[in-house]
């Protein structure tokens, strides 16, 4: 089964969020997981401007609000494969939330063994191979098997594996906070209709610090994820 993605929306000068930091730096270590932080800056006005924070991430998490039919944005927030958004400190409602996404998935092949997706549509999941050279970065989405309309967004995120802060002011002043799989830039690279999709891409942004890829494949743009991959910071020094 594909990885379940997690993306925390968090920010430095928050002072409830170092304790969901510390969780999605534990679910970094998951094999079964993309965890990936994503720093917004609408807590800047709080007397610290968040070193690691894009105006993308936070139109990100405003995308899920307005997907979700939310009234707002808040921190710390986890979303859940796209469909679930959960208060990022709670940790036993996040590793609940992130079972149930494993336990529909798993679910989900069973049908599609059993059940002709041309009769019947299932929503279902794709296979993303993401490879990288020297020079570029490689993504390979998967053909649909059925007759259905998709319409999904490749995302190309850069990430940081690792980034500790001494944070001067705000409410976590005083404080060094390690946060991990820091995005760092995020694209719409593609669309995904359900025919097979080769993107061949450079392989990284000189400005933009970062050590690892990761692809999500999203229905809509902030819909139910349905394909994700990640090279992390080891493999992707290994292919320099």
């Amino acid at each position: 089964a594909r990885p379940i993605v997690v993306e925390l929306f968090t920010s430095q000068g928050c002072s409830s969020c170092p304790p969901a930091d510390a969780l999605l730096g534990k679910l970094s270590q998951r094999q079964d997981v993309v965890a990936l932080t994503f720093p917004i800056t609408y807590w800047d006005m709080l007397g610290w401007k968040d070193t690691l924070a894009t105006d993308a991430n936070t139109r990100r998490q405003k995308g899920y609000a307005q997907a979700m039919n939310h009234g707002g944005v808040y921190t710390p927030q986890m979303i859940i494969d796209g469909v679930n958004d959960v208060v990022g400190g709670r940790e036993k409602a996040v590793l609940a939330a992130i079972q149930a996404r494993r336990d529909f998935i798993l679910n989900l092949q069973k049908q599609q063994l059993r059940q002709s997706l041309a009769n019947r549509q299932i929503p279902l999941d794709v296979p993303v191979v993401l490879t990288a050279t020297p020079r570029e970065v490689h993504i390979v989405v998967g053909q649909a098997h059925d007759s259905a309309n998709h319409d999904a967004t490749i995302w190309m995120m850069r990430v940081l594996s690792q980034g500790t802060v001494k944070i001067g002011g705000g409410e976590n002043q005083g404080r060094t906070i390690t946060y991990r799989n820091v995005v760092r830039d995020l694209k719409a690279v593609g669309m995904w209709k359900g025919q097979a999709v080769t993107l061949s891409l450079p392989r990284g942004d000189t400005q933009v610090p970062h050590d690892g890829i990761a692809i999500v494949v999203q229905q809509g743009g902030f819909g139910r994820i349905i394909g994700a991959s990640m090279i992390s910071h080891s493999n992707y020094y290994a292919a320099q």
